[in-house]
């Protein structure tokens, strides 16, 4: 039966949540979470320990694992993935990646089909996969690039849209025009647990 995904989950205003069921089974006691991407995944701008992923470890109760490499672009995160993937062996993979090809203006086409392949290189480990929405770098107004919501809607991945945009829009949140501070990255944590409870994962 097909399942309504979650498309728009935030952990401050939840008015966008759509989900009626479960997307995925509840992830296992000693499942391994990955958190893979750039500097936002690394924790870029913020002591050690204040990365999303050493945040989320606390709030889920599982393993996660932080393959965050600052300045990668997404055909060199492509490369790297099979290889993280298996040495890791998670059930399920957060994606965060594409801002510094949207910084080095190539060519959004190209980052949608890497994207597409790396969820591909997940599902074929049959490991769950979730996202979130990279926002354009802007001065004013941030919002995830549309080809996140494009691509999570034809691949059925359940996505937060909204929690990046509003933490780089909040100065009090970030340590750079580009990055959070340990602030904001507690609130992406919180985001993404959030979503990893909405969609029955945890």
């Amino acid at each position: 039966m097909k399942k309504t995904f979650l498309f728009c989950i935030f952990i401050f205003l939840t008015a966008c949540e759509q989900a009626t069921a479960p997307v995925f089974e509840k992830l296992h006691q000693d499942a391994v979470i990955l958190a893979f991407g750039d500097s936002l995944t690394y924790g870029t701008g913020a002591p050690r320990e204040s990365d999303y992923p050493s945040r989320l470890t606390e709030l889920s109760q599982h393993k996660v694992i932080n393959a965050g490499i600052p300045g990668e672009i997404n055909s060199t995160g492509l490369k790297r993935l099979p290889v993280v993937l298996d040495k890791y062996q998670p059930e399920l993979l957060i994606l965060i990646h594409g801002g510094n090809d949207m910084l080095r203006r190539i060519p959004e086409e190209q980052l949608a089909s890497n994207l597409r392949q790396m969820i591909d290189v997940a599902r074929q480990r049959n490991v769950k996969v979730v996202m979130l929405g990279v926002p354009k770098p802007r001065l004013f107004l941030l919002d995830s690039a549309a080809i996140y919501q494009q691509i999570a809607e034809e691949q059925q991945v359940p996505i937060d849209l909204e929690a990046l945009p509003t933490i780089l829009g909040d100065n009090a949140l970030k340590s750079d025009t580009i990055h959070p501070n340990s602030d904001g990255y507690r609130l992406m944590a919180e985001s993404i647990h959030h979503l990893l409870v909405a969609t029955g994962a945890l």
